[in-house]
Order: C-alpha cells, then sequence, then structure tokens
C-alpha cells in the first residue's frame, strides 16, 4: 500500500466529464455542482455528492472523505493494502484509490486461494454432499443436516472470513482509473455512514460452498450467500456512482445443474437491507446478474425497515438482468431516468424489473426500457404483497407506455395495484425524457474516469 500526498492536475483535468447534473428548480446554488469546481478545481476522490441528487443528499449529506488528509490518501493494489487502508484510517476521512485488479480470494502473502483450499481440513466434497442430500433419498421434506452440512457451513465460513470486507465510515473508495476492479468481494458498508463509491467495477462474488435447500420452492433452489456491494445495519448516506456490477466472465449460466437446479453461486449486486436509509444510485452499470438490488430486509417490521429504505436510482443502465431491479419493501424508493435492457441472446433469463413488497412505495419515472420479442409492458412489474406502486412517463422500446395500467391489464384481481400516492420525490436531478435516455446514457455510465496518480 502506498500513501500519495500530492494529488496531480492533469489527473483533476482528466475527470473533466464527471457527473455534473442541474440541481431541482429553485434550488440554491451549489458551488460543488458548478462544473468547473467538479472538474478543474475538485479532483475526483474529493468531489462530494451534490445538493438535490437524490436521497443520499438528504440529512447530513454525503461528501465521503473529501476532507481526508494527505496522509489518510492511499493508493492500493492488493486485498492486503485494501484491507489495510481501512484498519489505518479508522472512521477518519480517507480516500482509497484502487488501481489495477484486486482479488478478494487471495492470502495476506498475495497468492490465490481457491475453493478448494478454503475446503481443506473441513471434510467438505461436493461430490459427498450431493450423495448425502440427493432428494431421491435424502427426500425434500427437511432442510440439509449432518456431517456434510456442517463441513460445507465451515468452508463458507472459511470464505466469508477472507472475502468479506468492511467499509468504514467517512470513506471515498474510488477506481483510479477506469479499468480499476474488485472482484471475487463482498463489499459491505456495514452500520457505517458518509461513504461514497465511484468508477470502480466490481464482479464475481461468487459463493464456493451454496447451500441446497429442498424446501425453497416446488423443487429446491441452490441458494449462495454473496452480494457484491451490501448496505446493512443501519448504514446511511451512500453514493454509489459511475460504477459497474457483473457476474462476467462467472456467469450463473456456465454452472452445472444439481438436483435439476441451477447451481446458482452468485447472490445480490447491491442490496440496502436492515434500516439502512439515504442511498443513491447513479449512472452505474448493472450487467449479467440475476438478483439484483433488494431493497428490504424481510416483510417484518422487526429489522428497523419501517421509514427508512430511501433509496434513489436514476441515470443508471442495466442490462441482462433477471429481477429486482429494485425489488421493494416498506422504503420510498424513487427509479428514474434509467435504461432497463433485455437483449434475445441474454443468458440471464428474464423474471421481472420492479418488484413491488409489503408496505412498498416505489415511484418510477421516465425510464426506457428495451425488450425483446417475448417480454412486454406487463411482465416488467412483479407484485410481492405490495398494494401500490406510481409509474408515469415510461417508454417500452420508445413508446410511452402506462406501466400499471398494462401490468393490472393482465393481473388476477386480488393482484391489482392502485397508484401510490403517499408520496412524490423531490431530491432529483433534472429529468429527462423517457425516450432520451438510451443516447443519453450510451456512453456515460459506468467507470469513465481518471483520479489521483498512477502507481
Amino acid at each position: 500500500m502506498q500513501k500519495r500526498t500530492t494529488l496531480s492536475m492533469s489527473a483533476a483535468v482528466a475527470v473533466a466529464g464527471a457527473l455534473l447534473v442541474s440541481a431541482p428548480a429553485g434550488a440554491a446554488p451549489n458551488p460543488l455542482a458548478d462544473p468547473a469546481a467538479q472538474t478543474a478545481r475538485t479532483p475526483l476522490e474529493r468531489q462530494v455528492l451534490p445538493a438535490g441528487n437524490g436521497w443520499a443528499s438528504a440529512g447530513a449529506g454525503t461528501t465521503g472523505g473529501s476532507a481526508a488528509a494527505d496522509a489518510h490518501v492511499y493508493d492500493v493494489s492488493t486485498r492486503a493494502e485494501l484491507v489495510a487502508a481501512f484498519a489505518a484510517a479508522g472512521t477518519a476521512p480517507k480516500i482509497v484509490r484502487v488501481h489495477g485488479t484486486i482479488d478478494a480470494n487471495t492470502a495476506a502473502d498475495g497468492s490465490a486461494v481457491t475453493c478448494g483450499n478454503y475446503a481443506e481440513g473441513t471434510g467438505y466434497s461436493l461430490q459427498q454432499y450431493l450423495q448425502d442430500y440427493d432428494p431421491a433419498t435424502y427426500g425434500r421434506s427437511q432442510e440439509p443436516a449432518g456431517a456434510q452440512e456442517s463441513a460445507r457451513r465451515a468452508a463458507a465460513s472459511r470464505q466469508a472470513l477472507n472475502i468479506r470486507v468492511d467499509i468504514p465510515s467517512n470513506t471515498t473508495i474510488v477506481g483510479a482509473a477506469p479499468d480499476s476492479t474488485i472482484t471475487g468481494a463482498a463489499l459491505r458498508i456495514n452500520g457505517a455512514s458518509n461513504v461514497i463509491v465511484r468508477n470502480l467495477t466490481v464482479r464475481d462474488a461468487h459463493d464456493c460452498f451454496p447451500a441446497w435447500d429442498p424446501t425453497d420452492g416446488v423443487d429446491g433452489n441452490w441458494n449462495s450467500e454473496y452480494d457484491m456491494l451490501q448496505v446493512i445495519n443501519r448504514a446511511t448516506n451512500v453514493w454509489i456512482d459511475h460504477s459497474e456490477f457483473t457476474d462476467a466472465p462467472n456467469l450463473d449460466s456456465s454452472q452445472p445443474l444439481y438436483f435439476g437446479r441451477p447451481y446458482q453461486v452468485h447472490d445480490g449486486a447491491v442490496d440496502v437491507t436492515n434500516g439502512s436509509d439515504l442511498v443513491t444510485m447513479s449512472f452505474n452499470r448493472f450487467a449479467d446478474h440475476d438478483k439484483l438490488l433488494l431493497i428490504g430486509s424481510t416483510d417484518s417490521p422487526g429489522r428497523g425497515d419501517p421509514g427508512k429504505l430511501r433509496v434513489t436510482i436514476h441515470h443508471n443502465v442495466f442490462e441482462n438482468v433477471g429481477q429486482r431491479a429494485p425489488r421493494v419493501r416498506f422504503g420510498q424508493v424513487d427509479v428514474y431516468n434509467n435504461h432497463f435492457k433485455v437483449t434475445a441472446d441474454s443468458t440471464v433469463p428474464y423474471g421481472y424489473t420492479l418488484g413491488a413488497g409489503f408496505d412498498s412505495h416505489l415511484h418510477a419515472e421516465a425510464n426506457a426500457f428495451t425488450l425483446p420479442a417475448g417480454i412486454d409492458a406487463a411482465d416488467i412489474i412483479t407484485r410481492f404483497k405490495g398494494t401500490a406502486i406510481t409509474t408515469t412517463g415510461n417508454a417500452v422500446n420508445g413508446k410511452i407506455t402506462d406501466l400499471r395500467a398494462a401490468y393490472n391489464a393482465a393481473a388476477a384481481p386480488a393482484d391489482q395495484l392502485a397508484e401510490d400516492t403517499s408520496w412524490t420525490p423531490t431530491l432529483r436531478t433534472q429529468v429527462h425524457p423517457a425516450q432520451a435516455v438510451p443516447a443519453l446514457l450510451q456512453d456515460s455510465t459506468g467507470p469513465v474516469f481518471t483520479a489521483g496518480s498512477g502507481l
């Protein structure tokens, strides 16, 4: 890990394409939203979320590590350096610039750690596990228990200890270049506040040891453990911007079938749960992933979700994702000016995009949906005990379409969704017409910036 105390002017100029969007009408001028302030005068890693830019701008706002002292600016290129940087600064403002590719499945000395390495000494064997819990002999009425399940849990614990990385409060973690990547990690903003994640590719948080549950659904399912990024346990004021989240190249479609069910090794992309609040996701790219954005823990209020889970999702591209974009419980979630794309050759089966869960308050406005034959407007929404949703000004294949009306026309009487009149989003940047969104976002999402100086 190297500390950098000097930021080059050329690097500051290189971020001239940084996110610069107008504040809502009537909002007070914000010098940090000015193009000159955000680019030529403010390097990427010291930028803050402008006022009025989604729920993360509420409350104390989101400044991340922008005020970091020079001693708390770190350049990292290995897992060990990343963890050490977080530990060294604690909750003091800090900037962590990621260079190259950091693989979370590595030891302290940088050597690779494989799934087999995690299983060593635990007694776990996938072949034996499949034999012991084959539904033909074990049955489908109870979850796995016994020596192999205990061994699987032990091996899984070893992987979790290595790949789970908690991002502390008052942190900006940023890709130093557009190719900066963290792979194999289960990143967490765990009870922390004031965190910025920008200009990073986060990929393939694969679970080496998925759990078989024969009681999950009619046919049973393999369930994996790790999200690429979790915002959990009352975390607050989080800005996730210009990043990419993907399973590639380790797609679930390349995994085998066991017991007739896909051996799914990935869980969520970005989940916001357990009473977390005030999150903005902007100008990101989500691709080739099934269970994407879960907002809300369970239908029970006991996790602290009621009154929290306020999330803004704007100007992102979602390409070939299966479901939960997002699925919402409880929260007030503003989804606008995103482009949802499904290609005819997608390897991720399409389920739905907007999930209306228990006591959810989801407002979807001016989004663009590009869908192939066989998927239509009625498929975009799915109800999970929700009662209301607002959809306005959205376009499907270039045509303005009433998504809620299309859903209701195909849904059973018991599954109808009313219009949600309980709230109106206000913390927004400029809202563009839905038909303009695909072109607007074509080259402006995901990691595109350069930050700081190179190693």
